[in-house]
């Protein structure tokens, strides 16, 4: 078993190397492999260094990062939730952080402001689905669930209005909603990557507590996990994750959908595998997304979200259909 998910993570490894450099060269402009090695070897023409160290490098390094951390914050959501429909986007909280970071855009914010809006607001959407949620000691995660695409829908419904009225800064907040990396630049990256990559470590060291939640609340607190404990600290810190994440790409649905459920027929529903497996085909997922966004229309770009979206909406309907068919079937 352990050979065979060393030839899993060693194959997911290699396919990410793989994509990165395939997403380096494709383009309105194709640059050639020799050429990528000579730029990072120091060499290579004005032209391509550009290209490569200023406008590609930046975005194919930050879609891997945000493809990680929404893979992973939707592999503890769904297994904290105990449902493989559960992630930042269907609860709400992309919605919550986008409606934050589109107030940032019509207040004039920079990139901090823009992130520090974005995460109070998926904060405070967090907090008020957990509250809808909890009936007495216990938080449903079933009501939190429907709770979080309720949200959803209404804080998508504000975001229209507020760009009806905002004009000046329509283009901008589109961006954000439909998501895309074609803005980013290394501060950025430089901004983004430590708080993304240390908000999954954190997650990641509740690996075995989110592992007996699984076996069911009552069965985790005899083993001595404080299951109330172990959900804030997931939800608040999969929320700054999600936050940066739509801070600095907006709003790129079912990501934490679809990595977190296929990698879980992979590699097995053990978290201290299935996350890190997770965060590399996360990091696969986006990157390749990124990479067709900007070829399929070339030398136009089209919105990564219409990707992701497209891959997604046919996967939940999906789960739904068969989450409907085990219904069913008991």
């Amino acid at each position: 078993m352990k050979f065979k998910r060393g030839i899993y993570f060693g194959t997911a490894f290699l396919l990410l190397i793989f994509t990165m450099i395939l997403s380096i060269s494709a383009g309105a402009v194709k640059i050639p492999l020799q050429e990528i090695l000579n730029v990072f070897l120091g060499g290579g023409s004005e032209t391509s260094r550009t290209i490569i160290l200023n406008l590609r490098l930046p975005r194919v390094v930050e879609s891997t990062v945000v493809g990680m951390g929404l893979s992973v914050v939707g592999a503890f959501f769904q297994g904290l939730l105990r449902n493989s429909m559960a992630d930042p986007y269907v609860l709400g909280i992309s919605s919550g952080a986008a409606f934050g970071a589109t107030i940032a855009i019509i207040l004039g914010l920079g990139i901090f402001g823009l992130s520090f809006m974005a995460f109070i607001t998926s904060l405070m959407t967090v907090f008020f689905v957990y509250t809808i949620s909890k009936t007495g000691t216990r938080v449903s995660m079933t009501t939190m669930l429907l709770a979080g695409i309720a949200i959803s829908a209404f804080m998508s419904a504000i975001i229209s209005l507020m760009m009806l009225l905002n004009h000046d800064e329509f283009s901008r907040i589109v961006f954000w909603t439909m998501g895309g990396f074609s803005l980013i630049n290394w501060n950025g990256v430089v901004f983004s990557t430590p708080v993304i990559l240390i908000g999954s470590f954190v997650m990641y060291v509740f690996s075995r507590d989110v592992n007996a939640i699984l076996t069911g609340e009552e069965v985790a607190e005899h083993l001595g996990v404080n299951t109330e404990l172990v959900k804030k600290i997931i939800l608040v810190t999969g929320s700054l994750v999600t936050a940066t994440a739509v801070s600095v790409g907006g709003i790129i649905g079912f990501v934490g959908l679809i990595v977190p459920h296929i990698s879980r027929l992979i590699v097995g529903p053990d978290n201290r595998i299935l996350v890190p497996f997770s965060a590399i085909s996360g990091a696969i997922f986006l990157t390749f997304a990124d990479l067709l966004a900007r070829v399929i229309l070339k030398p136009m770009e089209i919105p990564i979200g219409i990707i992701t979206a497209a891959f997604g909406g046919p996967f939940f309907l999906y789960l739904l259909i068969k989450s409907k068919q085990k219904s069913e079937g008991m």
